[in-house]
Formats: C-alpha cells, structure tokens, sequence
C-alpha cells in the first residue's frame, strides 16, 4: 500500500522523499522533545529515556487512507505491550491537518476494540513532524532509551508483530496487561451519544462518571464549538440539535478543563 505525501500549499508541488524521518537517520541522535496530547498529559523524551523506555512514534492525518488500515496494528501493539504502562511508549502525532478532534477520534475510529494510544494535535504534533522530517504517512519510527533512532521507517506494516520484530534482542520488551483492564474502563467510564446518526435529537449517557459536573460541547469539523452546555455526571439526557445544519461533529466531553471523552454523530435531514 503507498504512503501519500505532504503537499506544499504556497506553490502546486510535492516532494518525494526516501526516508520518511528523513532528519534521523538510523544510528542518530535524537533531540530531546516535548509534546502534549489531546488529554493534556505532557510526553518528554528526556523523561522517557531517564525511566529506560523506548519510544514508538506513528504520524498520521485523519483523512490518511493507509494510516487508517494501520491504525489496528499500532492500538494493538499500545494496548499488548501495556498502555505505556511498562517500558514501550506509543504515541501519535498529527501532522497538524487536523483539530484536536479529529486528532483524538483518529484511534475511536479507525481500531475499535482497542485501547487507544495518547494522541498529540495541538500540543505540538506538527512542529515534531517537522523536526523529524516526516513526508509521507503514516510513519512509525523506534526510539531507544539512549535517544538513539532505532529504525527511522517500519514499514511496510503487515501486523503488530511488525513492530515487535524491530525490537532490539536486547531490549527486553515484553507484553504485558495494561495497569487498569480495558472492559474495567469502558464499564466504569460510560460516555455514549446515542443514536449516531440523527436529524435532531441525541441522547447523552454520562453514566459510570462519579458525580461532578462537566462541560459539554459539540464541534464541527473545523473545530468551531456549535453548542455549549454543562451536564451532570450519572445522569441521561437529551440534546436538540435542531439548529445545527447537516453534517459530522464531534461530541466532546470535558471536565477540570481537560478532554474526557469524544464521540462522532452525523446529522442528516
């Protein structure tokens, strides 16, 4: 499966690039960074490289034809090697074509079933695309405890264990069960927006959340609040969105200013 690459706005032309992290090569050095994802969790290599663990980096865009069929391997590979819980760190980065939304909905959407990796938009996903160099999408690249660019480009990709053979013979990564059970989550966590596609109305399900009360928002696809309410945890119950036009939007769910949860609802009339 080809990879597409980054087209260059400004002038109509785009550039073929052999090594998709092409400013680390294998062997190299890499800088120390910091990113932050779309849940507000701070990811810094320095740190990461202190504690011994290894860094598996995935650039994407939403709209990513092969990003979305590998989606599964690398959520599989998140949540097999312990949901960044053991010595593996997975993380996406956005290349920045895409809102903090569509950044967080990328996993939701493309690999259900799966614990979803921490997702980086805003918080510095572009800036990081540059910096590595990346032309073409998605690419997956190791990063050792010593910064050392282990493999600037797995691929192709034909299933986790893909992944899992890059790894160094003496890494000792090993799979392991996330710290929290993923079932355990999704039935103490219940965020639900029902039905998912509608012509007006929603119900929203904020139960299994203790008892605070949360921001709700709804968002086109540019990012654009379109509705703005508040909803108290434990509770059920419905949203009019008879004033909103046809379309996608994202359903966002907030509380102490940080993303909770997001779910995806067409509305067609």
């Amino acid at each position: 499966m080809k990879r597409p690459l980054l087209l260059l706005t400004g002038c109509i032309s785009a550039s073929v690039m052999m090594a998709q992290a092409s400013n680390y090569p294998n062997g190299s050095t890499v800088d120390d960074f910091t990113v932050t994802d779309t849940q507000g969790q701070v990811h810094n290599l320095n740190t990461y490289a202190a504690a011994g663990k290894y860094v598996l980096l995935d650039f994407f865009f939403y709209n990513c034809g092969p990003c979305q069929a590998h989606a599964p391997y690398y959520s599989q590979l998140y949540q097999t090697y312990g949901c960044n819980d053991g010595d593996l760190i997975c993380i996406e980065i956005n290349n920045g074509m895409d809102n903090d939304a569509l950044t967080e909905a990328f996993s939701e959407d493309f690999a259900p079933g799966y614990a979803h990796p921490p997702a980086v938009g805003s918080g510095g996903g572009e800036g990081l695309t540059t910096t590595f160099g990346v032309g073409a999408f998605p690419t997956f690249c190791l990063i050792s405890p010593d910064k050392v660019m282990v493999n600037q480009d797995i691929w192709p990709v034909n299933s986790m264990q893909t992944f899992v053979d890059v790894f160094p013979d003496d890494s000792g990564l090993q799979p392991m069960a996330c710290a929290t059970n993923i079932d355990e989550v999704a039935a103490s966590r219940t965020f639900s927006v029902l039905p998912t596609v509608t012509d007006r109305y929603v119900t929203v399900s904020c139960e299994g959340l203790g008892a605070r009360t949360m921001q709700l928002d709804v968002f086109d696809l540019t990012g654009r609040s379109m509705l703005r309410s508040t909803v108290q945890a434990g509770t059920v119950r419905t949203l009019d969105l008879a004033a909103l036009p046809s379309g996608q939007y994202f359903v966002k769910l907030m509380s102490d200013g940080l993303v909770d949860n997001t779910r995806r609802i067409s509305i067609i009339r």
